[in-house]
């Protein structure tokens, strides 16, 4: 089966088209240091053609969850080297997602410092977990013009300290209402500068840190991650078709690693402007490697490979809940049930003792 031959990016040589989504499993120290405990939940899950991290703060700043990691000071990454090498003792290849949750954060979550976001808008509808409970969302702090230039040169620093972590590349997290989803789209950035208006102006950000971070790391090392048809977290645009279209054309001309795609998860009945159909509208769009994820099992995954526009598939929870995921599709085993209440914080249980075939 397709899902189980090896494929290339640069010049890596994954041992199947199988990649771990990065998963927020909130087990880092209140320094966003990752313990012992981390190195064995991905060196667990090694048998991944690829493991794209849980999502890394790039900054103090950047931080809008608890117990989230980072990868800014010399304690993390060191810890991080832990995670790498366990990795690649087993043959496996890992990316390291780069992270800033702008305005999908709370105070409580940042030492008493508001959220930054491109427009000081608030999310609505939702709340936030806190280690006080749930909370409303704040209204965030808009970033200046200098300050939006600045957090470009965070997250190529971030590339640079997650190399010398010894990851095999870097993706930038600009899905699922972060930071860079935050600028591209009309809902939250309503700017002035030359970071806001158009579509172009609004792609400005993310395309500007793609672009530092090949420039720091070269040729196929650098990913990203797109939702164009998620609405979470209060992300609207009156016509993410054109958006993600000029966007990919942009990326179109940096030598990047490949372009993971998100499914629509979420119901879009009240956004018609929303395509259901994201590899269909969007894989055209870009010559770039295209990962898939949301929502596949073994059969649509395949299915996906099949259709041609993708070359990878990414799993989330079914690689939290089975570390030997793609023995257990080679053979066709059943699959364990994920834990849900597990999933975010909390110690071993749910994180490190799934049962493996053998």
């Amino acid at each position: 089966m397709k899902l189980l031959k090896e494929t290339k990016i640069g010049n890596l040589t994954l041992k199947n088209s199988l990649a771990m989504a990065p998963m927020t499993r909130s087990r880092a120290d209140f320094n966003g240091v990752v313990g012992p405990s981390t190195v064995l939940y991905y060196k667990q899950r090694s048998s991944a053609g690829l493991i794209i991290s849980e999502a890394i703060n790039i900054s103090k700043q950047a931080t809008g969850s608890p117990m989230t990691p980072g990868i800014y000071t010399d304690e993390q990454i060191a810890a991080w080297k832990k995670v790498t090498d366990a990795v690649h003792q087993e043959g496996g290849a890992i990316y390291a997602q780069l992270w800033h949750t702008g305005r999908v954060g709370h105070s409580l979550v940042k030492n008493g410092e508001l959220p930054v976001a491109p427009s000081p808008i608030a999310i609505q509808g939702q709340q936030h977990f806190t280690m006080e409970g749930m909370k409303d969302y704040e209204t965030p702090r808009e970033l200046s013009t200098e300050e939006v230039k600045s957090i470009v040169q965070e997250y190529k620093q971030a590339a640079i300290n997650a190399m010398e972590a010894g990851f095999d590349g870097v993706e930038l997290h600009a899905a699922f209402g972060y930071l860079p989803n935050q600028f591209l789209v009309e809902s939250s950035n309503q700017r002035t500068d030359e970071y806001g208006g158009s579509i172009e102006n609004r792609s400005r950000f993310v395309v500007e840190i793609m672009d530092a971070m090949v420039e720091a790391l070269g040729a196929d090392k650098v990913g990203i991650k797109l939702s164009p048809s998620i609405p979470y977290n209060s992300i609207i645009d009156s016509d993410p078709t054109s958006l993600y279209h000029y966007l990919l054309g942009e990326l179109d001309k940096l030598p990047l690693a490949y372009v993971q795609l998100m499914n629509a998860m979420f119901p879009t009945d009240n956004l018609p402007q929303y395509p259901r159909d994201v590899m269909g509208v969007f894989s055209p769009a870009t010559k770039h490697m295209i990962i898939a994820n949301g929502g596949y099992t073994r059969e649509s995954g395949e299915a996906e490979l099949e259709k041609g526009g993708a070359t990878m598939i990414s799993y989330g929870s079914l690689f939290i809940s089975n570390p030997d995921l793609p023995k257990r599709f080679e053979v066709n085993a059943s699959l364990n049930e994920p834990d849900r209440a597990t999933m975010y914080g909390g110690q071993d249980q749910g994180y490190i003792d799934y049962p493996t075939l053998d």
